[in-house]
């Protein structure tokens, strides 16, 4: 009689199935991680529509809410005497004022953007120093030895 006693091909067998087992838990969990991920991102993608919507609307509310304002304060000049053409007038003439001047505060911003002054020094100081006669005898950057 001899005794069975469990040789190196089971041990192998059985690591064997215990890496084919981590492989599918592995590949199953990289999986549901995924799909979690996608379903937070769907919740997230609505709530940013939403949000973007709620902000969309109100600009279009304060849009409106200026047009009544302005044609309150046409009325509200047509109540203190004036004629009616000329209150809308007198309205239209202060939003015409106000936009001119919020184009020379553009304009005067933008005249002060230019180009980036430190990036061309630099750039120009970099390729002086690559230009250079070196004390060594060369010229600029060296050469790469082969």
């Amino acid at each position: 009689m001899t005794a069975t006693s469990p040789g190196p091909a089971t041990t192998e067998q059985t690591l064997g199935a215990l890496v084919v087992n981590a492989s599918r838990d592995l590949s199953a969990l990289v999986r549901s991680e995924i799909e979690l991920a996608k379903a937070e991102l769907r919740a997230e993608a609505k709530n940013g529509a939403a949000g973007a919507g709620m902000f969309g609307a109100a600009g279009f509310l304060a849009l409106l809410a200026v047009v009544l304002l302005s044609i309150a304060a046409a009325y509200g000049l047509v109540a203190l005497g004036l004629h009616p053409g000329w209150a809308f007038l007198i309205v239209a003439v202060v939003y015409l004022l106000v936009g001119a001047l919020l184009v020379l505060l553009g304009k005067r911003l933008i005249n002060k953007v230019g180009p980036p002054e430190r990036t061309i020094r630099t750039s120009k100081d970099t390729a002086t120093f690559l230009k250079s006669p070196r004390s060594d005898g060369s010229a600029g950057a060296p050469t790469p030895q082969r």
